[in-house]
Order: structure tokens, then sequence, then C-alpha cells
């Protein structure tokens, strides 16, 4: 089985894309600021929730999607070490969407201690029910995630397939896929995980 949500482009890039960022911080940091841009510009295009988003859903644009992050900044804003926690984000994103009025979604943590095989489910179950899945990876053992390494993402896909589950990403305006497992079991202690998004 294969499934994956009817993401965004912009200028061409798939979803929105960090390096466009001109202020330095955000630049080399502002990776949840921008999980959280995409996911509120999803949530406007195809949950019919266009508060979230203060622009022309209808009508993206990299200058746009520069200032949106430039709003969502003081909510995500980067710092030493990073938003490294789950918690973090939620707790920062939370605010923005107090700020918007918003009274329709509300997040909980899925902690990277949980097994490959659950956040399998919680993503399969997520993106069937039309949501994408903010990951947050801090570490790995293997170098060719090293562009992944202490990063939020957005997930917007998966395919099972026999031996394995595999996921579609977003960031830095490209797609990637990835064996779950693989990236999941990183080899070491501290972990990242998921947020699940639900309607209240």
């Amino acid at each position: 089985m294969k499934k994956l949500l009817d993401y965004f482009t912009i200028d061409g890039e798939i979803g929105g894309n960090q390096e466009w960022f001109r202020n330095v911080v955000m630049y080399v940091g502002g990776c949840a600021a921008a999980t959280a841009c995409d996911s509120c510009i999803y949530f406007a295009l195809h949950q019919g929730q266009a508060h979230l988003y203060p622009y022309d859903v209808h009508n993206l644009e990299k200058e746009d999607y520069i200032q949106f992050s430039m709003k969502m900044k003081p909510y995500l804003r980067p710092r030493a070490g990073g938003v490294k926690k789950l918690s973090m984000f939620i707790d920062g994103f939370s605010k923005y969407l107090n700020d918007t009025g918003d009274d329709w979604l509300s997040m909980q943590e899925f902690a990277g201690e949980h097994t490959s095989t659950e956040a399998a489910d919680l993503i399969k179950k997520q993106i069937n029910a039309g949501f994408p899945v903010p990951y947050l990876m801090l570490r790995h053992k293997k170098p060719e995630y090293k562009d992944f390494v202490w990063h939020w993402f957005l997930c917007y896909g998966y395919e099972e397939k026999e031996d394995d589950f595999l996921i579609t990403v977003a960031t830095y305006g490209e797609a990637s896929t990835f064996s779950l497992k693989d990236l999941w079991n990183t080899g070491y202690e501290e972990k990242g995980g998921l947020i699940q998004y639900c309607v209240r």
C-alpha cells in the first residue's frame, strides 16, 4: 500500500525551503519554523483552515513564504541547541495557533523511544487521516543522513513493502524517501520523535 498526501509546491520546489531565508539565524536554524509554516499551508489548502496562512494560499509565492517564516520565527525561534524537544515545538506552535484564534488543531508528542513499528503505525494512521507528520531527528550513526541531523522535517507519504516501510519527507524544497526503520534507529540514546496532529 502506498499513500502520498496532495502536497504543495512553491516555485517548483516541494513545500517551502529554509535556504530561501535571508535572516541568518533562520537560514541556519529555522527548520522547526519551516515545518510549522508548511503544516499551516497544507491545512489551509486541504483542511479548510485558511486562517493559519496569512497570505493567498491559492497563489503560493516564495516571497510570501519568506515573510511567513519571519512571522513564525518568534514562536519557534532558532536558539542555542535548537528546537531539540518535541515539547518545544508544541509549545511554540500552540502559541501561534492561539494567536490566530485557532480552535481546530491540537498536538501530541510521540517520543523517539517508541519502536520503529509503532512509529510506522502512527505515520500510516496520520497520513490516512490527511495529516502530515512533523519529524525531529537529532543524531544518527549513518553518515548518509547528515543533512537530516538536528533537523525538523515533514513526512507526507508512506509505502508499505513486504519487508520495509518507506516514508516520503519534504525539506529544503525537495522530497526524499527513506526506510523508516533505518532512519528511526539512530544508534544514539538521545532521541527525537514525531508530532501527532489531532482535531480538537
